[in-house]
């Protein structure tokens, strides 16, 4: 593990978790802090060159990477190295001969690597030796399976070649599943914040877990809680998850207190009286389209906004990125202003049209062979084209107070 940021998040627990069951079974994890190879970067998954960090920034990093991964690994088992102690010594001839044992275009293949080339983007000279130096961490403590990341699949592998040409049996390799952090679509990662700390607060843990994306749930129970069967209403699954993990990172009593801190939170407190609720009907299955159908954003550019600074939730889970579904019974808050999804959208109508762009009164499921002329041009041929235009039935009023907008400051004549 290379120490390039202070705090081991959630998505380092996978691996963990599997170094863990080794160790159950009586085999020792040799954990190999990366403190020579976090000075290069790793290039994996990367579209540019990672910063090169200092001796005492690894060092602090390091040993707070250790203090965090004893709470899932059996201190008595692990076997910590810091590959400085083998790369760091090594003179310009053991390089030379380490790089030597491979070609570069073996390493150019890589997935990254090639990205970059092809679109232009540098690669650093150093970069090349991060493979090399890792897989070489293989043959130093003469390793018999390596486990990482589906992205470190091609270091891994790397390290078998290497081992092999030191004359050491190659090691066998398993690499797991990444875990997407909050955003949905990239890997969990610090520099990229959306990430999950395991030491951050069980409040903040737990309303994280809220904030993802509901399809990410059931992938965020089985890495994490290694559990497969949640309810099927997504906010019921999401609650279960992240209460499981604030009591797997900080204990029962802890997950109780964070839970009924958010619901305290964001259904007390902040919601209205039930009753008080209008009820809406729309075409659409996604937040930004029903916000601007109810006319309380002129654009998706100014709902987008206005959900970054956070003032929109849904059955009291803040949105952080962009658009998210909507289901029957949801909650929605957006500003001052409260609405509750009253049913399940219907398909929007699809629209037939002449190939020449006149209306028809047809359906788009019309077989061909009994498609007739178009009356205005005679034309056969069909075009079809989704009404786009959502319909929006409220019950009840929508007038809520919006939060006051800022003034402009302009400057005078």
């Amino acid at each position: 593990m290379d120490p390039t940021a202070p705090d081991i998040h959630a998505g380092h627990l996978v691996v963990l978790d599997v170094l863990r069951l080794f160790q159950d079974e009586g085999h020792t994890a040799v954990l190999i802090v990366g403190d020579y190879t976090a000075r290069i970067g790793d290039p994996s998954g990367r579209s540019e060159t990672r910063p090169v960090l200092s001796r005492e920034q690894v060092e602090a990093n390091a040993q707070t990477y250790l203090d965090q991964a004893y709470r899932v690994l059996d201190r008595d088992r692990t076997e910590v190295r810091r590959n400085s102690e083998w790369l760091e010594g090594m003179t310009a001839a053991d390089i030379l001969h380490l790089l030597g044992t491979q070609t570069l275009q073996s390493v150019l293949q890589r997935e990254d690597f090639a990205k970059r080339l092809k679109e232009g983007h540098p690669v650093g000279a150093h970069e090349i030796l991060y493979p090399f130096s890792q897989a070489y961490d293989s043959v130093a403590v003469d390793a018999d399976l390596e486990i990482g990341g589906t992205d470190q699949l091609f270091n891994l592998l790397y390290g078998r070649d290497i081992m092999r040409a030191y004359g050491k049996t190659p090691q066998d390799v398993a690499v797991f599943p990444l875990l997407e952090g909050l955003d949905g679509v990239n890997k969990m990662s610090k520099s990229l914040g959306n990430y999950i700390g395991i030491t951050e607060p069980p409040e903040e843990v737990y309303g994280k877990v809220m904030s993802i994306p509901d399809e990410l749930t059931a992938r965020y129970a089985r890495l994490l809680l290694g559990r497969d069967e949640l309810p099927d209403n997504p906010r019921d699954a999401k609650a279960i998850v992240a209460k499981g993990l604030v009591e797997r990172l900080h204990g029962p009593s802890a997950a109780l207190t964070a839970e009924r801190e958010f619901d305290h939170r964001f259904r007390s407190r902040l919601a209205p009286d039930p009753e008080t609720v209008s009820d809406v009907a729309t075409n659409s299955e996604f937040l930004l389209p029903t916000l601007r159908a109810l006319g309380f954003v002129r654009s998706a550019r100014e709902a987008m906004a206005r959900i970054k600074e956070g003032a929109a939730e849904i059955s009291g889970t803040k949105v952080p990125f962009g658009d998210a579904p909507l289901h029957p019974g949801d909650l929605v808050r957006f500003g001052r202003r409260w609405f509750r999804v009253a049913s399940t959208p219907e398909p929007a109508p699809t629209l037939v049209f002449c190939s020449n762009g006149h209306p028809l009164d047809e359906s788009p499921q019309t077989p061909i062979e009994q498609r007739k002329e178009c009356p205005a041009c005679g034309s056969l041929g069909r075009r079809f084209q989704v009404e786009l235009t959502s319909s929006i039935t409220p019950s009840g009023d929508l007038t809520a107070q919006e939060e006051p907008k800022k003034k402009r400051k302009g400057r005078g004549n």
